[in-house]
Protein backbone atom coordinates (compact mmCIF):
# COMPACT_ATOMS: atom_id res chain seq x y z
CA UNK A 1 0.00 0.00 0.00
CA UNK A 2 1.38 3.25 -1.15
CA UNK A 3 0.42 6.78 0.57
CA UNK A 4 1.00 10.57 -0.36
CA UNK A 5 3.13 12.90 2.29
CA UNK A 6 4.53 15.76 2.06
CA UNK A 7 7.96 15.67 2.47
CA UNK A 8 10.97 18.38 2.90
CA UNK A 9 14.51 17.34 1.05
CA UNK A 10 17.17 19.51 2.51
CA UNK A 11 20.48 20.30 0.56
CA UNK A 12 23.00 22.13 1.35
CA UNK A 13 24.14 24.98 -1.71
CA UNK A 14 26.91 28.03 -2.12
CA UNK A 15 25.65 31.14 -3.32
CA UNK A 16 27.27 33.60 -5.59
CA UNK A 17 28.13 36.96 -3.24
CA UNK A 18 25.34 38.15 -5.22
CA UNK A 19 23.04 35.81 -4.18
CA UNK A 20 24.47 35.95 -0.42
CA UNK A 21 23.52 39.61 -0.28
CA UNK A 22 19.88 39.17 -1.50
CA UNK A 23 18.87 36.46 0.79
CA UNK A 24 20.67 38.38 3.66
CA UNK A 25 18.48 41.16 2.58
CA UNK A 26 15.68 39.18 2.77
CA UNK A 27 16.13 37.40 5.61
CA UNK A 28 16.41 40.83 7.43
CA UNK A 29 13.10 42.07 6.14
CA UNK A 30 11.44 38.51 6.74
CA UNK A 31 12.31 39.49 10.62
CA UNK A 32 11.60 42.81 10.38
CA UNK A 33 7.70 42.74 9.21
CA UNK A 34 7.19 39.61 11.76
CA UNK A 35 8.62 42.19 14.46
CA UNK A 36 6.31 44.96 13.47
CA UNK A 37 2.94 42.98 12.49
CA UNK A 38 3.21 41.27 16.37
CA UNK A 39 4.04 44.39 17.55
CA UNK A 40 0.95 46.08 15.87
CA UNK A 41 -0.76 42.90 16.94
CA UNK A 42 0.16 43.38 20.69
CA UNK A 43 -0.97 46.54 20.85
CA UNK A 44 -4.48 46.08 19.32
CA UNK A 45 -5.07 42.94 21.77
CA UNK A 46 -3.77 45.05 24.74
CA UNK A 47 -4.87 48.33 24.41
CA UNK A 48 -8.00 47.43 22.17
CA UNK A 49 -8.96 44.23 22.93
CA UNK A 50 -8.59 43.36 19.28
CA UNK A 51 -7.78 40.44 17.02
CA UNK A 52 -5.53 41.85 14.04
CA UNK A 53 -6.40 39.55 10.68
CA UNK A 54 -4.27 37.86 8.41
CA UNK A 55 -6.13 40.18 6.15
CA UNK A 56 -4.70 43.79 8.14
CA UNK A 57 -1.55 42.66 8.82
CA UNK A 58 -0.66 42.25 4.80
CA UNK A 59 -2.44 45.89 4.28
CA UNK A 60 -0.22 47.05 6.81
CA UNK A 61 2.65 45.24 4.46
CA UNK A 62 1.45 48.10 1.86
CA UNK A 63 1.97 50.54 3.88
CA UNK A 64 5.30 49.97 5.00
CA UNK A 65 6.74 49.61 1.76
CA UNK A 66 5.55 53.25 0.95
CA UNK A 67 6.98 54.62 4.33
CA UNK A 68 10.03 56.55 3.59
CA UNK A 69 12.09 54.68 6.19
CA UNK A 70 10.98 51.21 5.51
CA UNK A 71 11.12 51.78 1.14
CA UNK A 72 13.49 49.12 1.03
CA UNK A 73 10.84 46.13 2.05
CA UNK A 74 10.07 46.65 -1.65
CA UNK A 75 13.04 45.79 -3.30
CA UNK A 76 13.50 42.12 -2.01
CA UNK A 77 10.83 39.74 -3.62
CA UNK A 78 6.96 40.08 -1.46
CA UNK A 79 6.53 35.91 -0.97
CA UNK A 80 8.61 35.86 2.05
CA UNK A 81 7.10 38.81 3.39
CA UNK A 82 3.73 37.80 3.00
CA UNK A 83 4.91 34.24 4.23
CA UNK A 84 6.33 35.38 7.59
CA UNK A 85 2.55 37.50 8.52
CA UNK A 86 1.23 33.71 7.60
CA UNK A 87 3.35 32.27 10.29
CA UNK A 88 2.46 34.67 12.75
CA UNK A 89 -0.65 34.27 12.16
CA UNK A 90 -0.73 30.30 12.29
CA UNK A 91 1.25 31.47 15.94
CA UNK A 92 -1.66 33.42 17.11
CA UNK A 93 -4.11 30.54 16.10
CA UNK A 94 -2.36 28.28 18.08
CA UNK A 95 -2.31 30.49 20.78
CA UNK A 96 -5.97 31.74 20.93
CA UNK A 97 -6.27 27.88 20.79
CA UNK A 98 -4.07 27.70 23.91
CA UNK A 99 -1.44 25.09 22.00
CA UNK A 100 1.10 27.32 22.81
CA UNK A 101 2.42 30.15 24.28
CA UNK A 102 2.02 34.09 23.20
CA UNK A 103 4.39 34.68 19.99
CA UNK A 104 8.14 36.17 20.98
CA UNK A 105 9.67 38.84 18.64
CA UNK A 106 12.53 37.86 16.23
CA UNK A 107 16.18 38.11 17.44
CA UNK A 108 18.71 39.14 15.22
CA UNK A 109 21.34 37.09 16.31
CA UNK A 110 19.08 34.39 17.70
CA UNK A 111 16.20 33.50 15.76
CA UNK A 112 17.12 31.00 12.44
CA UNK A 113 17.87 33.10 9.54
CA UNK A 114 14.85 31.96 6.66
CA UNK A 115 12.97 32.80 4.34
CA UNK A 116 9.91 30.60 2.63
CA UNK A 117 9.18 30.88 -1.02
CA UNK A 118 6.41 29.33 -2.33
CA UNK A 119 5.32 28.64 -6.75
CA UNK A 120 5.22 31.55 -7.90
CA UNK A 121 8.40 33.20 -6.37
CA UNK A 122 10.77 30.79 -7.93
CA UNK A 123 11.30 28.79 -11.00
CA UNK A 124 12.03 25.04 -11.16
CA UNK A 125 13.38 23.87 -14.78
CA UNK A 126 15.53 20.75 -15.77
CA UNK A 127 16.62 19.89 -12.26
CA UNK A 128 17.53 23.91 -11.50
CA UNK A 129 16.48 26.24 -8.99
CA UNK A 130 16.44 29.70 -9.64
CA UNK A 131 14.33 32.23 -6.85
CA UNK A 132 13.23 35.34 -7.19
CA UNK A 133 15.38 38.76 -7.71
CA UNK A 134 17.97 36.63 -9.02
CA UNK A 135 19.34 35.81 -12.00
CA UNK A 136 21.19 32.62 -11.87
CA UNK A 137 20.36 29.03 -10.12
CA UNK A 138 21.14 28.13 -6.76
CA UNK A 139 24.31 26.15 -6.65
CA UNK A 140 22.89 22.89 -4.41
CA UNK A 141 24.65 20.04 -3.67
CA UNK A 142 22.38 16.90 -4.75
CA UNK A 143 23.32 14.40 -1.90
CA UNK A 144 20.26 12.65 -2.79
CA UNK A 145 17.78 12.50 -5.64
CA UNK A 146 13.93 13.95 -5.51
CA UNK A 147 11.46 11.93 -6.29
CA UNK A 148 11.33 11.07 -9.44
CA UNK A 149 8.45 13.30 -11.76
CA UNK A 150 7.83 15.86 -8.36
CA UNK A 151 8.58 19.58 -8.17
CA UNK A 152 8.54 21.50 -5.17
CA UNK A 153 5.43 23.78 -4.04
CA UNK A 154 7.37 25.44 -1.53
CA UNK A 155 11.17 26.18 -1.28
CA UNK A 156 13.06 27.58 2.29
CA UNK A 157 15.94 28.98 2.24
CA UNK A 158 18.11 29.37 5.71
CA UNK A 159 21.63 29.45 6.97
CA UNK A 160 22.63 28.36 10.38
CA UNK A 161 24.81 30.01 12.82
CA UNK A 162 27.81 28.50 11.34
CA UNK A 163 27.65 30.38 8.52
CA UNK A 164 25.97 27.10 6.39
CA UNK A 165 23.91 27.76 3.80
CA UNK A 166 20.41 24.99 3.01
CA UNK A 167 17.77 25.03 1.60
CA UNK A 168 14.90 23.04 1.35
CA UNK A 169 12.34 21.70 -0.96
CA UNK A 170 8.68 20.64 0.41
CA UNK A 171 7.49 17.71 -2.34
CA UNK A 172 4.47 15.65 -2.52
CA UNK A 173 6.40 12.38 -2.37
CA UNK A 174 4.57 8.64 -2.47
CA UNK A 175 6.08 6.19 -0.22
CA UNK A 176 5.36 2.16 0.19
CA UNK A 177 4.80 0.85 3.58
CA UNK A 178 7.16 -1.58 5.07
CA UNK A 179 6.01 -5.42 4.83
CA UNK A 180 3.98 -6.72 7.50
CA UNK A 181 6.17 -7.91 10.33
CA UNK A 182 5.08 -10.16 13.46
CA UNK A 183 7.54 -8.47 16.00
CA UNK A 184 7.37 -6.30 18.35
CA UNK A 185 8.97 -3.73 20.40
CA UNK A 186 9.46 -2.08 23.86
CA UNK A 187 12.14 0.47 24.29
CA UNK A 188 13.52 2.02 27.56
CA UNK A 189 15.00 5.69 27.24
CA UNK A 190 18.69 5.69 28.90
CA UNK A 191 21.80 7.37 29.16
CA UNK A 192 24.75 4.94 29.64
CA UNK A 193 22.89 2.75 27.04
CA UNK A 194 20.84 4.84 24.97
CA UNK A 195 17.95 2.80 23.96
CA UNK A 196 17.64 -1.08 25.94
CA UNK A 197 15.63 -3.09 23.52
CA UNK A 198 13.44 -5.86 24.72
CA UNK A 199 14.82 -8.00 23.35
CA UNK A 200 17.83 -7.24 25.12
CA UNK A 201 19.68 -5.41 23.13
CA UNK A 202 21.30 -2.15 23.94
CA UNK A 203 22.28 0.82 21.85
CA UNK A 204 25.80 2.72 23.50
CA UNK A 205 25.09 6.24 23.86
CA UNK A 206 27.73 7.79 21.20
CA UNK A 207 27.32 10.95 23.66
CA UNK A 208 28.37 13.29 20.87
CA UNK A 209 28.65 16.45 22.86
CA UNK A 210 31.17 14.85 25.07
CA UNK A 211 33.51 13.42 22.22
CA UNK A 212 33.87 17.17 21.56
CA UNK A 213 33.67 18.72 24.93
CA UNK A 214 37.11 19.96 24.84
CA UNK A 215 37.36 21.37 21.57
CA UNK A 216 34.17 23.16 22.44
CA UNK A 217 35.50 24.32 25.53
CA UNK A 218 38.74 25.39 24.29
CA UNK A 219 36.81 27.07 21.17
CA UNK A 220 34.41 29.09 23.81
CA UNK A 221 37.26 29.93 26.02
CA UNK A 222 39.19 32.01 22.58
CA UNK A 223 35.64 33.44 21.73
CA UNK A 224 35.14 34.70 25.36
CA UNK A 225 38.91 36.24 24.99
CA UNK A 226 38.08 38.42 21.81
CA UNK A 227 36.94 42.11 21.41
CA UNK A 228 33.19 42.56 20.98
CA UNK A 229 32.11 43.63 17.70
CA UNK A 230 35.66 42.64 15.80
CA UNK A 231 36.12 40.42 13.00
CA UNK A 232 38.04 38.32 15.30
CA UNK A 233 35.19 37.67 17.89
CA UNK A 234 33.21 36.63 14.82
CA UNK A 235 35.70 34.35 13.60
CA UNK A 236 35.61 32.99 17.23
CA UNK A 237 32.02 32.34 17.09
CA UNK A 238 31.88 30.87 13.63
CA UNK A 239 33.94 28.42 14.81
CA UNK A 240 32.15 27.55 17.96
CA UNK A 241 29.01 27.01 16.04
CA UNK A 242 30.63 24.90 13.55
CA UNK A 243 31.68 22.39 16.56
CA UNK A 244 28.03 22.71 17.70
CA UNK A 245 26.86 21.71 14.13
CA UNK A 246 29.21 18.89 14.01
CA UNK A 247 27.76 17.62 17.13
CA UNK A 248 24.13 18.26 15.82
CA UNK A 249 24.76 16.79 12.61
CA UNK A 250 26.06 13.40 14.03
CA UNK A 251 23.42 13.36 16.31
CA UNK A 252 20.92 13.33 13.74
CA UNK A 253 22.37 10.98 12.08
CA UNK A 254 22.41 8.43 14.30
CA UNK A 255 18.69 8.66 15.09
CA UNK A 256 17.89 8.67 11.68
CA UNK A 257 19.88 5.44 11.25
CA UNK A 258 18.75 3.99 15.06
CA UNK A 259 14.89 5.10 14.20
CA UNK A 260 14.49 3.73 10.65
CA UNK A 261 15.90 0.45 11.46
CA UNK A 262 13.47 0.21 14.76
CA UNK A 263 10.12 0.99 12.39
CA UNK A 264 11.23 -1.72 9.60
CA UNK A 265 12.43 -4.77 12.02
CA UNK A 266 9.01 -3.88 14.15
CA UNK A 267 5.45 -4.15 13.52
CA UNK A 268 4.70 -2.33 16.93
CA UNK A 269 6.76 -0.01 18.83
CA UNK A 270 6.05 0.54 22.21
CA UNK A 271 8.00 4.01 23.81
CA UNK A 272 7.32 5.79 26.99
CA UNK A 273 6.18 9.33 27.13
CA UNK A 274 8.71 11.50 29.30
CA UNK A 275 8.50 14.48 30.16
CA UNK A 276 11.95 15.71 29.18
CA UNK A 277 11.56 19.00 30.18
CA UNK A 278 10.80 18.12 33.92
CA UNK A 279 13.79 15.91 33.90
CA UNK A 280 16.12 18.74 32.34
CA UNK A 281 15.62 20.22 35.93
CA UNK A 282 17.70 17.54 36.60
CA UNK A 283 21.48 19.98 37.23
CA UNK A 284 23.30 17.09 37.34
CA UNK A 285 21.84 14.92 34.03
CA UNK A 286 20.41 18.12 32.29
CA UNK A 287 23.72 17.91 29.77
CA UNK A 288 23.58 14.20 29.51
CA UNK A 289 19.79 13.84 28.93
CA UNK A 290 19.96 16.70 26.17
CA UNK A 291 22.59 15.06 24.53
CA UNK A 292 20.81 12.19 24.14
CA UNK A 293 17.89 13.90 22.09
CA UNK A 294 14.84 11.57 23.16
CA UNK A 295 12.29 14.22 21.95
CA UNK A 296 13.84 14.28 18.54
CA UNK A 297 14.12 10.96 18.52
CA UNK A 298 10.22 10.66 19.75
CA UNK A 299 9.44 12.58 16.74
CA UNK A 300 11.67 10.10 13.97
CA UNK A 301 10.00 7.37 15.33
CA UNK A 302 5.73 8.92 14.94
CA UNK A 303 6.50 10.08 11.49
CA UNK A 304 8.09 7.27 10.10
CA UNK A 305 5.65 4.43 11.91
CA UNK A 306 2.93 6.88 9.99
CA UNK A 307 4.68 7.14 7.12
CA UNK A 308 5.60 2.86 6.60
CA UNK A 309 2.20 1.67 8.51
CA UNK A 310 3.82 0.57 11.56
CA UNK A 311 2.05 1.21 14.86
CA UNK A 312 3.43 3.46 17.44
CA UNK A 313 2.29 2.78 21.27
CA UNK A 314 3.31 5.48 24.01
CA UNK A 315 2.28 4.17 27.52
CA UNK A 316 1.79 7.01 30.19
CA UNK A 317 5.11 8.64 31.55
CA UNK A 318 3.93 7.39 35.43
CA UNK A 319 3.97 3.56 34.35
CA UNK A 320 6.71 1.70 36.85
CA UNK A 321 7.92 0.12 34.47
CA UNK A 322 11.47 -0.11 36.42
CA UNK A 323 10.28 -1.10 39.73
CA UNK A 324 7.53 -3.73 37.98
CA UNK A 325 9.20 -7.24 38.25
CA UNK A 326 8.16 -8.61 34.86
CA UNK A 327 8.01 -12.54 36.64
CA UNK A 328 6.10 -12.04 39.09
CA UNK A 329 4.53 -8.46 38.95
CA UNK A 330 5.84 -7.05 41.98
CA UNK A 331 6.41 -3.28 41.93
CA UNK A 332 9.60 -2.78 44.07
CA UNK A 333 9.28 0.12 46.73
CA UNK A 334 11.99 2.11 45.36
CA UNK A 335 14.46 2.25 42.55
CA UNK A 336 17.16 4.44 43.00
CA UNK A 337 19.18 5.72 39.41
CA UNK A 338 22.48 4.07 40.83
CA UNK A 339 21.22 0.66 41.01
CA UNK A 340 21.31 -0.88 38.03
CA UNK A 341 20.42 -4.47 39.02
CA UNK A 342 17.93 -5.77 41.78
CA UNK A 343 16.68 -8.74 43.26
CA UNK A 344 12.93 -9.39 43.17
CA UNK A 345 11.02 -11.03 46.00
CA UNK A 346 10.27 -13.90 44.42
CA UNK A 347 14.57 -14.57 43.58
CA UNK A 348 14.33 -12.92 40.08
CA UNK A 349 17.51 -11.02 39.24
CA UNK A 350 16.75 -8.05 36.73
CA UNK A 351 18.98 -6.25 34.49
CA UNK A 352 16.82 -2.48 34.84
CA UNK A 353 16.89 -1.32 31.60
CA UNK A 354 16.11 -4.80 30.15
CA UNK A 355 13.42 -5.44 32.38
CA UNK A 356 11.77 -2.03 32.12
CA UNK A 357 11.88 -2.15 28.33
CA UNK A 358 9.66 -5.64 28.45
CA UNK A 359 7.66 -4.11 31.03
CA UNK A 360 7.38 -1.85 28.28
CA UNK A 361 6.34 -3.85 25.78
CA UNK A 362 3.99 -5.87 27.80
CA UNK A 363 1.87 -3.48 28.40
CA UNK A 364 1.99 -1.33 25.33
CA UNK A 365 0.47 -4.82 23.77
CA UNK A 366 -2.33 -4.99 26.76
CA UNK A 367 -2.63 -1.19 25.75
CA UNK A 368 -3.11 -1.64 21.95
CA UNK A 369 -5.64 -4.82 22.65
CA UNK A 370 -8.38 -3.71 24.60
CA UNK A 371 -7.93 0.36 23.44
CA UNK A 372 -7.32 2.16 26.17
CA UNK A 373 -3.99 3.77 27.79
CA UNK A 374 -1.35 2.58 30.40
CA UNK A 375 -2.14 4.78 33.58
CA UNK A 376 -0.73 3.70 36.79
CA UNK A 377 -3.25 3.49 39.35
CA UNK A 378 -2.35 6.07 41.94
CA UNK A 379 -4.22 7.12 45.20
CA UNK A 380 -5.54 10.15 43.62
CA UNK A 381 -6.41 11.46 40.04
CA UNK A 382 -6.40 15.42 38.89
CA UNK A 383 -9.80 15.85 40.48
CA UNK A 384 -8.30 14.65 43.67
CA UNK A 385 -10.17 11.54 44.11
CA UNK A 386 -9.17 7.79 43.68
CA UNK A 387 -10.81 6.36 40.33
CA UNK A 388 -9.97 3.02 40.51
CA UNK A 389 -9.45 0.09 43.00
CA UNK A 390 -5.68 0.62 44.15
CA UNK A 391 -3.58 -2.48 43.76
CA UNK A 392 0.19 -0.77 44.00
CA UNK A 393 1.89 -4.33 44.77
CA UNK A 394 0.69 -5.98 41.87
CA UNK A 395 1.24 -6.15 38.48
CA UNK A 396 -2.24 -5.16 37.74
CA UNK A 397 -1.01 -1.75 38.57
CA UNK A 398 -1.41 -0.01 35.51
CA UNK A 399 -1.74 -2.89 33.08
CA UNK A 400 -5.61 -2.74 32.06
CA UNK A 401 -6.88 -6.33 32.03
CA UNK A 402 -7.81 -7.76 29.41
Amino acid sequence: MSRQVKRAFRYRFYPTSEQAAELSRTFGCVRLVYNKALEERTRAWYGEQRRVSYVESSAMLTGWKKAEGLAFLAEVSCVPLQQALRHLQTAFTSFFAKRAGYPRYKSRKKSRASAEYTRSAFTWRDGQLTLAKMREPLDIRWSRPLPQGVEPSTVTVSRDAAGRWFVSLLCQDTITEAPATGAAVGIDAGITSLVTLSTGEKITNPRHERRDRTRLARAQRELSRKQKGSANREKARRKVARIHARIADRRRDFLHQLSTRLVHENQVVVIEDLSVRSLLKNGRLARAISDASWTEFRSMLEYKCAWYGRDLVVIDRFFPSSKLCGACGTVAAGMPLDVRTWTCECGVVHDRDVNAARNVLAAGLAAAACGDGVRPQRESSRTGQSSVKQEPQRATAGIPRL
